[in-house]
C-alpha cells in the first residue's frame, strides 16, 4: 500500500465521494447490491483533492509510462483529471465520447490524435472496465497505441482483471478498494463487522448479502 493510495482513500472518504453502508447497501444499475457507492465527480470541487489526484497520476505515468505522448480522458468524468494530468506532463490532451456524435463530423474523439502515438487513457473509476474499454477501442481504431489505462479509484473486481487481460491493456489505479476499506476502518468509518462484510462483497459481489 502506497502513501498516495492512502491519501486518496482518505480524501474520498472525507469529501464523501465514497459512502460505505455495509448494513444498508446500495443497488447499482446492473442490479448488484453493493455496500459502497462512489461518486468521484465530487473531487473536481475540491482543489486540494484534485491536486493530489493529478500529481499522483502524473507521477505514476512519469515512472511507469514515460513513453506516453498523449493523455486521453474518458467522457465525462475522466476528462477533467486527464486535463490536469496533461498540463502537469506538458502533453497533448484528447477526450473520448461514449459514442460518436450524431451530427457535424460525427467525431468520437476530440482533439488531435496521430496514428502511432502512445496514449495513456484516464477515467475516474473502474468497476468492470466495460465503458473505458469501449473508449479504448475507439482510440485504437484511430491508430492510437494505448500503453495503459488509469483511474482515480478501482473496486479491484475480478471482472475488471479478466476484461483488461482479454484486451491486453495494462491497468493502474491511484487508489483502490482494499486500501480504502483499511483506511476507513482505521478512521472508524466502519466497525470490524462492517470491514468483514466489505471484504466479503469484493470476493463475490453478485451473491453478497448484508449481515444484519
Amino acid at each position: 500500500m502506497t502513501e498516495i493510495a492512502e491519501t486518496i482513500a482518505q480524501d474520498l472518504l472525507t469529501i464523501k465521494a465514497v459512502t460505505l453502508k455495509p448494513q444498508d447497501p446500495f443497488t447499482w444499475a446492473s442490479g448488484i447490491r453493493s455496500p459502497i457507492y462512489t461518486d468521484n465527480r465530487l473531487t473536481i470541487s475540491y482543489p486540494k483533492v484534485r491536486n493530489h489526484i493529478a500529481q499522483g497520476i502524473a507521477d505514476l505515468i512519469r515512472t511507469n509510462y514515460p513513453q506516453a505522448e498523449v493523455i486521453a480522458g474518458v467522457a465525462t468524468a475522466g476528462i477533467p483529471h486527464a486535463a490536469w494530468v496533461a498540463q502537469l506532463l506538458d502533453l497533448p490532451l484528447i477526450y473520448v465520447r461514449s459514442k460518436p456524435k450524431d451530427h457535424g463530423a460525427g467525431r468520437q474523439i476530440e482533439g488531435v490524435l496521430t496514428p502511432g502515438q502512445k496514449v495513456v487513457m484516464l477515467d475516474d473509476l473502474i468497476s468492470t472496465g466495460g465503458s473505458v474499454l469501449q473508449a479504448a477501442k475507439a482510440v485504437q481504431a484511430e491508430g492510437g497505441d494505448i500503453v495503459a489505462v488509469g483511474s482515480v479509484f478501482s473496486y479491484e473486481l475480478d471482472a475488471a482483471t479478466t476484461n483488461f487481460a482479454a484486451a491486453d491493456l495494462p491497468l493502474f489505479s491511484l487508489s483502490n478498494y482494499s486500501t480504502l476499506i483499511k483506511v476507513a476502518r482505521e478512521a472508524d468509518y466502519i466497525d470490524d463487522a462492517g470491514l468483514a462484510s466489505l471484504h466479503a462483497w469484493r470476493q463475490n459481489p453478485t451473491t453478497w448479502t448484508p449481515q444484519v
